[in-house]
């Protein structure tokens, strides 16, 4: 049989894809960019939202997007690392990758609740309490929760931690002398996932850890980590 044989047409929604993979790849669109919304490349394709929906969904799926509740849809800057073998700071990680640290301070106070008191060991309180949400480059890659000694560091609750994280602070007044924890995937609660600006039906891989200053527990805190943008290492 002779004659051409007929192109395959390409999916429509393959053509966004494709489209934006290009842009990535060419270094039109760098790493934490925010890329066009959803509107702008259905006016730009002439296609529907849900055709440009899929092809977005799919290249985050992949991990070469980060869609961020609330603010968008940016390029993936690679899974943030954060090790096991050595505690330390979050925002010392992320600069030494490159990226640019922020905090939000959510919580800062005494607290003598059942769960603080137990959490260091405590016969009374208070215990100090913060709620802090990490950034790089704008995009929220942690959640940490913690409960604090105020017999090893009685000056916690004055310390601004929008200029110092609580690990500095710390490791500055007592370094601590060993450490336990354990890791697990949990899903957040609404109020968590709207911090850490996550899709809905997305887990966080969840740090818990206790830390001593010789037989005193210092500190115990929980981590959160939405698990499309974090990851673990670590080695001996």
């Amino acid at each position: 049989m002779h004659g051409a044989i007929a192109k395959k047409a390409i999916p429509a929604f393959q053509q966004v894809k494709d489209h934006v993979q290009q842009q990535i790849r060419s270094g039109e669109w760098k790493p934490g960019d925010l890329i066009p919304s959803e509107r702008e490349l259905m006016v730009q394709f002439n296609l529907s939202r849900m055709t440009v929906n899929r092809a977005l969904r799919e290249l985050t799926d992949n991990q070469l997007l980060v869609r961020i509740q609330g603010s968008g849809t940016y390029v993936a800057p690679g899974k943030y690392q954060s090790t096991l073998v050595e505690i330390r700071s979050i925002d010392d990680e992320l600069v030494a990758r490159g990226h640019r640290y922020r905090s939000q301070v959510l919580t800062l106070e005494a607290s003598a609740t059942p769960v603080a008191l137990k959490a260091l060991g405590l016969d009374a309180g208070p215990a100090f309490h913060s709620v802090i949400v990490h950034f790089a480059d704008d995009i929220p890659i942690q959640l940490e929760d913690r409960y604090t000694n105020p017999r090893l560091f009685p000056d916690y609750l004055r310390q601004d931690f929008h200029l110092v994280t609580p690990n500095h602070y710390m490791v500055q007044i007592a370094p601590l002398d060993r450490a336990e924890y354990s890791i697990e995937s949990k899903m957040p609660e609404a109020a968590m996932r709207k911090q850490l600006q996550m899709e809905a039906g997305e887990p966080c891989l969840l740090l818990s850890r206790r830390t001593w200053v010789g037989d005193t527990v210092a500190t115990a805190v929980t981590l959160w980590h939405p698990g499309s943008r974090y990851q673990f290492t670590g080695g001996f």
